[in-house]
């Protein structure tokens, strides 16, 4: 290789990662655009079309009704989950919900052996093992009140990012056939590579967006209309916390209303309780098998075990957005390994 090309390549990488430290503080906002237009691509150039080719008029109107199904539910969504959870947090502080009642009420109606059994495995008893948990539920409530507060002083950061994203999303509709095809020619693979690659990303980010997480809201809108039917306190932050529970595997939506289900057993509202075991179990367990295979298809689903660790791999690097991110890398690392292993079975043998 001429000194010219290694230092032409050298440039290209300097370059390409300065570029990337540049979108670093921006990276969700990209990484949302890309996922939208990916969605609504095919919208797009139903669009197009009907308009008579006018890409620029179709992607105004794609990225309208992107704000319209999407975004501004999800800013709706966020308000009122940011309220229930302001107000529980308060409510729990001045007393007004007295934990403490709750666990004499609970206490009264456990046999004795837990207490026993608890003691045995050194958690102090039931009375301590409550204070523990008490406790951590007014640092979560804590928490939250702080990343509320810090919401409200990032308020300008949030609009800055939600701009720019629908700015890039309108040129990734618009101008999306030939960036795809100058991605397509740009990448060091073969054509038929590159096609493969593409593909399969694709095709996995309709899975876990349009197949997982309509899924997992379908379940958290089930599961919060339930609660808030049975008289659980902050319906609506238990539905979300069931929405994201419900994309990892062997978790799901089944950690928040199992307890729920318990809780109402052990209080004496069996009626209640039967009828959350009964929602829980047939309707909210059965959702997920009977709307995933038309969803998500065999072809683009990932096994159950990386979806779960790179799901919560995600969330611990990238936060909110790692529900995302994380089935996205495992799905282009299996599919980069699997090219690779494809090539080298192909290969001749020397």
């Amino acid at each position: 290789m001429s000194i010219q090309r290694a230092s032409f390549y050298v440039l290209l990488v300097v370059v390409t990662v300065a570029f990337l430290w540049l979108l670093v503080p921006y990276y969700t906002a990209v990484l949302w655009a890309v996922i939208l237009a990916i969605l609504f691509f095919p919208l797009h150039k139903r669009l197009e079309r009907f308009l008579g080719g006018r890409s620029t008029i179709a992607a105004l109107l794609t990225v309208l009704l992107c704000i319209c199904l999407v975004i501004l539910p999800a800013l709706a969504l966020l308000a009122s989950l940011v309220q229930e959870g302001t107000s529980l947090y308060q409510r729990v502080s001045s007393n007004e919900i007295d934990l403490n009642a709750h666990l004499l009420r609970l206490q009264s109606v456990l046999p004795t052996f837990v207490d026993d059994w608890l003691n045995s495995l050194k958690l102090g008893g039931f009375s301590e093992l409550w204070a523990k948990l008490s406790s951590g539920v007014m640092e979560a409530g804590q928490s939250i009140a702080g990343g509320v507060l810090s919401f409200g002083q990032n308020t300008l950061q949030f609009f800055i990012s939600m701009g720019l994203m629908l700015y890039l999303l309108f040129f990734l509709f618009r101008d999306g056939a030939s960036l795809g095809r100058m991605m397509r020619h740009s990448i060091p693979l073969s054509d038929d590579y590159t096609r493969q690659f593409l593909d399969k990303f694709a095709a996995v980010v309709r899975a876990t967006v349009r197949g997982n997480v309509i899924i997992a809201i379908i379940q958290g809108t089930i599961g919060g209309i339930s609660f808030w039917a049975l008289g659980i306190e902050a319906a609506l932050l238990w539905g979300v916390v069931m929405t994201f529970l419900s994309m990892l595997p062997a978790v799901g939506a089944a950690i928040v209303w199992i307890p729920a289900a318990i809780w109402l057993f052990l209080v004496g509202a069996w009626i209640k309780g039967i009828i959350m075991v009964v929602i829980g179990s047939l309707v909210i367990g059965l959702v997920d098998n009977l709307l995933r295979p038309p969803l998500v298809g065999q072809g683009a689903r990932l096994p159950d075990y990386v979806v779960l660790i790179s799901t919560v791999g995600g969330i611990s690097l990238f936060g909110i957005s790692g529900f995302v991110i994380g089935p996205l890398i495992a799905a282009l690392f299996i599919s980069a390994w699997s090219l690779f292993t494809q090539q080298q079975t192909q290969a001749p043998k020397a």
